[in-house]
């Protein structure tokens, strides 16, 4: 029971400093997120057009955010772009790799979502004198996000996860704080643990709201379907 001793007789010191680090974490994530949401967007729409560029620039930068390592990129931000000119703080480089990354991904699952509107839904809006931004953002993305709302829940929890990688540019995240009071304690175990409860605190549950959600959702659908199941057939008899 050492290791649950050493845990209790350091809790007062170890858990304000990573709860400091844990506030980092959440801003992290949500920038990433809320930066990730607008991009996917924009992907999205460009995608959708019928102009062949636009559809190309879109497919191109989710091969290239996909192919290319999350830590890859934060470099780039970090340590590349200061030689061009361009600084960014930790945080902010951070966020922005983040980003762009799960954008890529964010992007793939309105795809999923728009795919399951019918087409004539965006015909019948092109054709009312709509313009293909106005059938976008009124007409399709709406019922695209209501299809949604699970796997983007979902990416929020793997982006809070990934986030932890940001520690390597010295973002002063939930990792980096609990590297540090290693550094200090020489307790890895102990201070790893515990920040592996604090992660799981926090994720589990948004997963169990994610699953809730996307049963709840498709609960409707299945009714319907397994009430026209159970209509008795209507038997239609000739005359004449």
């Amino acid at each position: 029971m050492m290791f649950v001793e050493t845990i209790a007789d350091n809790v007062t010191d170890w858990v304000p400093r990573l709860l400091v680090g844990l506030r980092s974490t959440f801003g992290l994530t949500a920038g990433g997120f809320c930066l990730a949401f607008v991009l996917a967007l924009l992907i999205e729409y460009l995608r959708s057009r019928r102009n062949p560029a636009l559809r190309l620039i879109a497919r191109l930068y989710i091969a290239f955010a996909r192919g290319v390592p999350v830590l890859v990129i934060l470099y780039l931000l970090y340590f590349a772009l200061p030689g061009a000119g361009i600084t960014l703080s930790a945080l902010s480089a951070g966020t922005i790799g983040l980003a762009a990354v799960s954008g890529a991904y964010l992007a793939e699952v309105f795809r999923a979502g728009l795919s399951a509107i019918p087409t004539g839904q965006r015909e019948a809006a092109l054709a009312s004198g709509m313009t293909p931004f106005q059938t976008f953002r009124l007409v399709l993305l709406p019922q695209a996000v209501r299809h949604t709302i699970a796997p983007l829940l979902i990416n929020l929890v793997s982006l809070l996860k990934d986030s932890s990688i940001c520690a390597l540019i010295a973002v002063p995240e939930l990792t980096l704080v609990s590297r540090e009071i290693m550094s200090e304690s020489f307790m890895p175990l102990s201070v790893f643990a515990l920040t592996a409860l604090l992660y799981f605190a926090l994720a589990w549950p948004a997963s169990l709201v994610a699953r809730a959600l996307e049963q709840r959702l498709h609960r409707p659908a299945a009714e319907r379907d397994r009430g026209r199941s159970k209509r008795p057939a209507v038997e239609v008899t000739a005359v004449g």
